[in-house]
């Protein structure tokens, strides 16, 4: 077990939002909030040691709720170049792990955070999620691999190493990404809430 407060919480909130249509899709209203503030409030009472999010200009309130802003100038090179620049901070500052989550995951819960920080029994420690069938973030890893994840370069350098890791198995529903409008349609009905569905049909027209 790795105790969360000797953990950074690596956030991941950069990115141009191309698939699904507008400037930023953390902004999007869902259940009531914007769609990036969930997994905010989702983590706020877990005790990190650090709370950094990387972004490239969300206007979102981050701050208010004690994360640390950390800018990637260059959110086209892929989210291995947030990876780095949250890791380098964790590394500096003598962290013992690092949990990578992504701000587009709004139903992922603290009690699954713990269920990882559980499973992490060492400093080359890689866990990752899982609804069973594939792993995904949110994804921890101790501090023996950091050096190797700064060497990553575009989105995809990690992919093997998770792979390899252990997985936490939770509920599919709360793995779901939001990469396209319909991806939030389905969301939204999942979670009986259609009347945003119809918002955003509004807006798109």
């Amino acid at each position: 077990m790795i105790a969360a407060e000797n953990v950074f919480l690596i956030l991941l909130a950069a990115g141009r939002s191309e698939r699904f249509g507008i400037p930023n899709k953390l902004e999007v209203p869902f259940l009531n909030k914007p769609l990036g503030m969930h997994v905010v409030t989702a983590f706020e009472n877990i005790p990190f040691k650090r709370r950094l999010v990387v972004t490239d200009g969300c206007k979102l309130d981050f701050i208010s709720h004690h994360f640390e802003v950390v800018h990637n100038d260059d959110p086209s090179s892929g989210m291995s170049q947030s990876v780095k620049l949250g890791v380098q901070c964790a590394k500096d500052e003598g962290a013992e792990a690092v949990l990578i989550a992504l701000a587009d995951m709004p139903r992922v819960t603290a009690a699954h955070i713990y269920r990882m920080l559980d499973a992490a029994d060492s400093a080359d420690a890689v866990v990752a999620s899982s609804d069973g069938e594939k792993p995904s973030p949110p994804a921890l890893f101790g501090r023996e691999r950091f050096d190797f994840l700064l060497t990553l370069d575009g989105d995809a350098g990690a992919r093997d190493l998770v792979k390899a890791g252990r997985h936490v198995v939770t509920a599919p529903a709360e793995l779901i990404d939001i990469d396209t409008p319909e991806d939030l349609d389905r969301l939204q009905a999942l979670v009986h809430d259609p009347k945003a569905a119809i918002t955003r049909a509004l807006t798109r027209r």
